[in-house]
């Protein structure tokens, strides 16, 4: 149904354009638009009338809705053919089947569209995942850096280079052959060298980062106990598990005629197997990229800047979500990494609003907030009603780390909207930075209100909660987020370890504080804080020695661990074990002096 809609549009006849493309004709679809978020490609469309948006997802062989999404949007499911399973990083997750009775892309409607439900809570407010069912409609082009995505179709092009935005701006562009894509087998899939080992890798721009499997990474002969290799997190992607991240040095990245030296990688341990890596939304920011799937071929162009970004996590589609070392890579050429050039406006300025706001969305994805600010200022100058473009500049301030700007700029968005969701939240955490418990307190109810259920932003702002030690209003905004997803959910345990936590040191709600610790500590790895968090409801219930064997194992495996030892104490004087209590407690106040009076704010005394 996809392809019979899009096939009817023919807007753009390159067939005059001269030299090799005397006898091409390209036919270009409307323009995907695309805004930047962080590294995240995102695009608006609409599921049954309801805004819905997706992350655009090159490395997706289907489009894909979260089961929280499909579940706020009343669709209905059914299962898939036996013995069918989707699997990525992460490894394998659930599956069905929804129709959607009208899918609204490009202000078109769509009548009876398939999507897979699976997968995770994306965050951002996103639904799910656009895929290559959208994708391989034709060539593709990806200009991440304009925030546009364009299809096309191609007439007599076999042997004319595709790059057609090179040649009159005389901009030196790369080829690379790719492999042959099926409906079965649609990635974009090709190879690259890394410290001259040939890589097969899938070009993903749901990967916010550039990732190279652990088992590839040595092929090249890096190790993650080598020196130099730094742990970064964990990442995630539709499977149930998360995985280990390291950044590591490598001599030499080659792709095509581009070779980037000196460079740092981030290394997955939970890539799927076939592909040694994903080149991800970093590098197609700092590229324009044409998949000529008709010819086999992908061409790029470099648009200037560091190319892999080792800030963010290597999720969406999302692949991963992990905090990292900050690292900057050289530029192509063998460029010296502290000399790579600025990135730097593409040729051809943007006619409206939406484009100065989606192109300066681009430039501060990629830290540079010189151009970003200039074009999101653009963008507030031409639309001064749009409260979304002031939330952006608004953010990209803060990034700068210019406060008082971000605050104003967020004060202007509510102004103009004030429900938006994002800028309440923004400006919510901003008045907690400043202390400001009372204006914090009042943009976060604010945004509970305009939150849906099912949002993220219910863990986000239970995180604030607890943070202010209003531990009721933080269990019931997990309660929120728990109540609308799957068990299976993969930040399930991060979810019900906070309520965990919360109900603890709340001191109510004991029966389900229990049963959210127990889930957690199956699969988080914050055992830690869950052990002292269940000991500490064990020990509000009455139940002293399970409590203190919690808290026996917290100090096993932290010994400086004041918290533990005074709660510990605590216990034991309870059982009447006077003299081992306060032994306890007197190492736990020597560990820390403050630890008494924190636990008297919980309610607990010797």
């Amino acid at each position: 149904m996809l392809r019979s809609w899009l096939t009817g549009f023919v807007l753009l006849d390159l067939a005059g354009s001269g030299g090799a493309f005397a006898a091409c004709q390209l036919e270009k679809f409307p323009d995907l638009a695309v805004t930047m978020n962080g590294l995240r490609p995102t695009v608006h469309a609409k599921i049954n009338g309801s805004d819905a948006l997706f992350i655009a997802d090159s490395g997706a062989f289907f489009s894909t809705l979260s089961p929280a999404a499909a579940a706020s949007l009343h669709l209905s499911l059914r299962s898939t053919p036996f013995g069918f399973a989707v699997t990525g990083v992460g490894g394998e997750s659930q599956a069905w089947v929804t129709e959607v009775a009208h899918f609204t892309l490009l202000g078109v409607d769509i009548p009876k569209v398939e999507f897979l439900v699976a997968g995770n809570d994306l965050g951002g407010g996103t639904v799910g995942l656009l895929g290559q069912n959208v994708f391989r409609l034709g060539d593709v082009e990806y200009d991440l850096a304009n925030g546009v995505i364009r299809l096309w179709r191609t007439k007599d092009c076999s042997k004319s280079a595709l790059a057609y935005w090179a040649k009159d701006a005389q901009v030196a562009y790369s080829v690379i052959d790719i492999e042959r894509a099926s409906p079965q087998q649609p990635h974009t899939a090709g190879d690259v060298y890394v410290n001259n080992v040939r890589m097969r890798v899938y070009f993903d721009t749901g990967a916010a980062g550039s990732v190279i499997t652990l088992a590839a990474a040595k092929r090249a002969g890096v190790s993650v106990d080598a020196p130099g290799v730094v742990a970064a997190g964990q990442s995630f992607g539709i499977g149930r598990q998360f995985v280990q991240t390291w950044i590591a040095p490598f001599a030499s990245f080659r792709i095509g005629d581009e070779e980037i030296r000196n460079t740092k990688l981030r290394i997955d341990a939970g890539l799927m197997r076939g592909v040694d890596m994903l080149i991800g939304a970093d590098f197609f920011l700092s590229h324009r990229i044409y998949v000529a799937t008709s010819q086999r071929k992908l061409y790029f162009t470099y648009n200037g800047g560091p190319v892999f970004n080792l800030t963010a996590g290597t999720s969406a589609a999302a692949k991963a979500n992990s905090t990292a070392t900050d690292a900057t890579d050289a530029a192509p050429a063998a460029v010296p990494p502290d000399s790579a050039p600025a990135a730097v406006p593409a040729p051809g300025q943007p006619t409206d609003a939406a484009g100065f706001a989606r192109r300066g969305a681009a430039f501060i994805a990629r830290h540079d907030y010189e151009h970003g600010l200039a074009d999101l200022t653009r963008a507030c100058e031409l639309n001064p009603s749009e409260a979304s473009y002031f939330y952006q500049r608004g953010m990209a301030h803060w990034y700068n780390r210019q406060r008082e700007l971000a605050l104003a700029d967020l004060d202007q968005a509510i102004k103009l909207q004030p429900d938006e969701l994002n800028a309440l939240v923004a400006r919510a955490d901003l008045h907690l930075g400043m202390r400001d418990t009372a204006a914090a307190l009042t943009d976060m109810e604010a945004a509970s209100r305009a939150a849906p259920r099912q949002s993220e932003v219910h863990v986000h702002l239970g995180d604030d909660y607890t943070h202010l030690a209003q531990f009721a209003a933080a269990a019931a905004q997990y309660g929120m987020w728990i109540d609308t997803h799957d068990g299976s959910d993969v930040h399930m345990a991060h979810v019900r370890g906070g309520r965990c936590r919360a109900r603890a040191l709340w001191g109510e709600e004991l029966d389900g504080g229990l049963a959210d610790c127990n889930v957690a500590l199956k699969s988080s790895e914050n055992r830690l804080a869950l052990l002292n968090s269940r000991g500490l409801i064990q020990q509000r219930r009455g139940d002293y020695d399970k409590a203190i064997a919690d808290y026996t194992q917290a100090i096993s495996m932290q010994p400086n661990d004041a918290w533990a030892h005074y709660l510990r104490g605590v216990a034991k004087l309870r059982q009447g074990k006077t003299g081992e209590g306060q032994s306890e407690i007197a190492a736990a106040t020597a560990l820390d002096a403050a630890v008494a009076e924190r636990a008297s704010q919980r309610g607990i005394t010797p």
